[in-house]
C-alpha cells in the first residue's frame, strides 16, 4: 500500500477520509489549499462543522491532500468514513437496469454494467447482483456497506447484540453478511482481498 495508508481507506470506488477540524473557518481554509494543491484534479470535499470529508480515486492525490493536511496541523480519522450501496438481485439486469437509473439519476446514462451510479454522488450507488430467476418472494434488496476493515469487528459485535447472527462469512474480509432477527441481509464489505 501507500505512505499515506495511515490517513486513508479504500471503498467501493474511492480511497476516502474525514480530517477533522477545530472550527468551520479552518475547513474552508484546508478546502482552499486542497484546490490549490490539485491543481485541474478534483476531489470530493463535504465540509462540517467538526470535519472535512474527502474522496478520490487517484492515489497519488490523496498523498498530496494528506501533505496539506499535515502542514495545517490537521488529525485523519479514516475509521469515521463509509460508503453505502444498495444490491438489486435480478437475472435480467439489462431489463431492469434503464428504469432504476432514470428513476435514480433522471438519465438512462448513468446504467453502465452492472451498476446506477448517480454522477452527482447525492443517491447511493444500485448495483445488480445477478442471481438465477426465481419466482418471489426471494429476496431481492440488501444492503452493502462499505467499511474500513479495522471497523468491521465493533459493527458484527453491535449487530450480534442486537438481535443479528453472521449467516456468511466464507469470503471474509471482503465480505460478511449479517441477517437481522427476521433475515433481511446487510453486506459489510471491505477492500482487502479483493
Amino acid at each position: 500500500m501507500m505512505d499515506m495508508v495511515s490517513d486513508w481507506r479504500k471503498l467501493a470506488q474511492a480511497w476516502q477520509t474525514r480530517f477533522l477540524i477545530d472550527a468551520y473557518a479552518d475547513g474552508v481554509r484546508f478546502a482552499a489549499a486542497v484546490g490549490e494543491a490539485c491543481g485541474e484534479a478534483v476531489p470530493e470535499l463535504r465540509l462540517g462543522a467538526s470535519y472535512v470529508d474527502v474522496a478520490t480515486r487517484d492515489e497519488g492525490l490523496a498523498e498530496r491532500i494528506s501533505a496539506v493536511a499535515a502542514e495545517q496541523g490537521l488529525k485523519a480519522d479514516p475509521a469515521a468514513v463509509a460508503q453505502l450501496e444498495i444490491a438489486l438481485d435480478t437475472a435480467e439486469l439489462v431489463e431492469i437496469g434503464p428504469f432504476w437509473a432514470a428513476v435514480l439519476t433522471g438519465s438512462t446514462d448513468s446504467f453502465t454494467g452492472n451498476d446506477v451510479m448517480d454522477p452527482t454522488g447525492r443517491v447511493a450507488n444500485l448495483w445488480f447482483q445477478g442471481t438465477t430467476p426465481h419466482e418471489p418472494p426471494r429476496q431481492r434488496f440488501h444492503l452493502d456497506l462499505w467499511l474500513p476493515p479495522e471497523v468491521v469487528p465493533a459493527r458484527i459485535e453491535a449487530a450480534i447484540a442486537a438481535g443479528g447472527k453472521v449467516v456468511y462469512d466464507d469470503e471474509a474480509p471482503m465480505f460478511i453478511v449479517l441477517a437481522d432477527p427476521q433475515g433481511n441481509k446487510v453486506c459489510l464489505c471491505t477492500s482487502e482481498g479483493r
